[in-house]
């Protein structure tokens, strides 16, 4: 086995592009070994809906990355007090859907940490039935990813505010994140615990199993390979956002002039294919031209401000503002 040091980095669109990287260019005979700790992000999974599963002004607010993993299951949160383990080894019979191979060592050193963990259904790690890690694996030609999350000490309220999407109604074929009661792994540690690094090196410790840790040490050349992949999939609004599945998504609203219900159908690719607007408000103008007026446009803030920005709301929607109409359709 290969250990991977990503020299650290915290960008979670870097360590998705070094972990793509690696399954496809390094070692292909090797199992390999990454960890990455990243700054407050949500890592949406393959087959998701993204704005089904994030708290899009929360997100926006506090600077929170967004960005899609190749591995399907559910939305995380990620911040600096959680570390992120990935196994990178042949797609195989005894590999592929045998996440208990990837995370006893895992459980293991816990274990000797004094925390009674273990691995419940199918691919999460649960301590006194509240979750501490979710695992889940992609394959890629004949090489296989099986990555997860270990809650060490993440800010658990800024979980909850991130990943709350606003109350809305979704018809699509995206998979929607279960949410779980969700816990650090310090809370279960007596007294003075260890910081985030040495819980790593006690990890890497027991995969290796005390024999000499044999590392692969990323090259420039590497590093250039990793940036243009970061570019080109992991800081694209196309892969991040409009990859989700079509969906139709219903949002209303309640003002001093009425009620506002807002219908949308959007494409896979993230277009607009329809609007419709409902309600008992006032307005002197039909809606349906501000709806064709919405028509083509991506389904994302910063386009539809643009189109808002040359609309004169208030003729529609009586006492209503562009900032208003542009809350209730993201």
């Amino acid at each position: 086995m290969l250990f991977v040091e990503n020299e650290p980095n915290n960008d979670p669109r870097i360590n998705l592009a070094i972990e793509e990287f690696l399954i496809k260019n390094i070692a292909p005979e090797e199992d390999i070994l990454l960890f990455y700790i990243n700054q407050p992000s949500i890592i949406i999974g393959r087959n998701q809906i993204t704005v089904q599963e994030i708290n899009v002004d929360y997100v926006e607010e506090h600077g929170i990355i967004v960005v899609r993993r190749l591995s399907g299951g559910g939305a995380v949160y990620h911040d600096l007090g959680n570390l992120n383990f990935s196994f990178i080894a042949p797609n195989s019979p005894d590999n592929f859907h045998n996440f208990r191979k990837f995370t006893q060592p895992v459980v293991d050193v816990l274990g000797k940490m004094g925390v009674p963990a273990e691995l419940s259904g199918r691919n999460d790690i649960l301590v006194d039935g509240k979750k501490i890690s979710g695992n889940a694996q992609y394959v890629s030609g004949a090489r296989m990813v099986s990555h997860g999350t270990l809650l060490w000490e993440t800010d658990l309220i800024r979980v909850g505010a991130a990943l709350k999407a606003k109350p809305a109604k979704f018809e699509g074929k995206g998979i929607q994140s279960v949410r779980s009661r969700v816990a650090n792994i310090t809370d279960f540690l007596p007294g003075n615990h260890p910081g985030i690094m040495e819980f790593r090196q006690m990890i890497i410790e027991g995969v290796f199993r005390g024999e000499q840790v044999n590392e692969y040490k990323l090259t420039p050349e590497d590093w250039q390979k990793i940036e243009q992949l970061s570019r080109e999939r992991y800081h694209n609004w196309e892969w991040n956002y409009g990859r989700s599945p079509a969906f139709a998504i219903n949002r209303e609203t309640r003002y001093p002039g009425g009620t506002i219900e807002a219908w949308l159908d959007v494409s896979k690719g993230g277009m607009i294919n329809q609007v419709c607007f409902y309600g008992d408000f006032f307005g002197q103008r039909d809606v349906s031209e501000l709806a064709n007026t919405l028509r083509g446009t991506l389904y994302e803030p910063s386009a539809l401000q643009k189109v808002l920005d040359g609309v004169r709301v208030g003729d529609y929607f009586v006492n209503f503002s562009a900032e208003e109409l542009l809350d209730l359709l993201y």
